[in-house]
């Protein structure tokens, strides 16, 4: 079984938009079947579907609905694969 440790987010959101930042993720869990966001995307809810997949669910990553803005969840997110909690 891969675990998110296994397969680490790499993507550094600071210089990018959400568009960019979530096909990156889609290309990376592939498999996963993540929806290609669009412009109307709601961050909020692709994130909430980024969680429920199986690597992701265990882990204790904040819920998207916990932050005003996309770049300050995926740093939240990034600091608990990074062992930060």
């Amino acid at each position: 079984m891969v675990t998110a440790v296994d397969q680490p987010l790499l993507y550094d959101p600071r210089y990018m938009d959400f568009d960019q930042w979530a096909s990156l993720m889609c290309e990376q869990y592939a498999a996963q079947q993540l929806s290609i966001p669009t412009p109307d995307t709601d961050w909020q809810e692709w994130g909430t579907g980024l969680l429920a997949i199986d690597l992701f669910t265990n882990q204790g990553f904040p819920s998207p609905y916990a932050f005003d803005n996309w770049q300050d969840w995926v740093s939240a997110v990034l600091n608990v694969m990074n062992g930060g909690g």
